[in-house]
């Protein structure tokens, strides 16, 4: 049973670990990390961008699906499946289509508007237990047609959103979505803990998590940041492991042109992508 996310990223802050958010693309991607989930004891969130979704046949062949999942391959392990990124109207849609927990993100408006959006999106969300994460200062990147340069959050901005009783926050920390440029200038750990001490007891969200050190990382989760997002590197192997594939004539070889087969060193690479970023995250043999 899908569970919202609220629960796992409170226990988490309090133990020191981050759950990931691994996207979702297809049923190949969510079964790896179901899976991957289930073998290492571990809650994991399932991210669906809002062009996922439009990829997926729409939001609510994602919840039969996930659901399926959950039952034929006898997952455990809490898992929430979670709108990144989400639009006003995307949230909503998600909420009414059974997804347990959102991301409404109003960043790119004024602060008094993602305010009153956000409050909207709150009281709708949590009358059916549905947990919320907002936004405060653009990620940089691209997601979804929407660009960020990568601002840095105002912790008194953060602390007006975190009062809204969201259930957890996305702030700015000078992270991107995508490959991280070699001039990259890394995290502002300054403004997290400035962040940190004004929201309290409020799970953190650092989007953007491929890519960033091993050593960003663990000083990110000692800061209050108990949910990475990680899409782009379980991209990048599955890309990488399939190319492989091809290259090496596997696919001509026997029945090696069957999706199964093909579409299975991509599987076992985003497994072991998965697998690494739960070790490094802290949440192995935390459900």
């Amino acid at each position: 049973m899908l569970v919202s996310a609220k629960e796992m990223l409170v226990k988490a802050k309090e133990g020191k670990y981050a759950v990931g958010q691994f996207n979702i693309n297809n049923l190949e991607w969510t079964k790896a990390i179901l899976l991957t989930a289930q073998e290492n004891n571990s809650p994991v969130i399932l991210g669906v961008s809002e062009g996922a979704g439009k990829y997926m046949c729409g939001y609510k062949t994602i919840v039969g699906m996930v659901e399926g999942m959950l039952e034929e391959l006898n997952i455990t392990v809490p898992v929430a499946l979670h709108l990144d990124h989400g639009s006003f109207e995307g949230a909503k849609e998600t909420i009414a289509a059974g997804f347990s927990s959102v991301m409404f993100d109003g960043s790119h408006y004024g602060i008094e508007e993602n305010i009153e959006k956000t409050k909207e999106i709150v009281a709708l969300a949590h009358s059916k237990g549905i947990s919320v994460e907002a936004e405060v200062g653009s990620i940089g990147g691209e997601e979804d047609g929407v660009v960020g340069a990568g601002e840095v959050a105002d912790p008194a901005e953060c602390k007006e959103i975190a009062d809204l009783g969201i259930d957890f926050l996305a702030a700015g920390i000078g992270n991107i979505h995508g490959k991280y440029p070699e001039n990259w200038a890394g995290l502002n750990f300054e403004v997290l803990g400035k962040i940190n001490d004004a929201t309290g007891d409020m799970p953190l969200v650092l989007h953007g998590g491929s890519g960033i050190p091993d050593a960003m990382i663990k000083e990110a989760i000692s800061l209050g940041v108990a949910k990475i997002n990680v899409n782009t590197e379980c991209q990048l192997v599955f890309a990488e492991a399939t190319r492989k594939y091809v290259e090496e004539g596997k696919d001509q070889q026997g029945k090696g042109y069957d999706p199964r087969k093909l579409l299975a060193p991509g599987v076992e690479a985003i497994k072991a992508c998965v697998k690494e970023k739960m070790e490094l995250f802290g949440s192995i043999g935390q459900a």
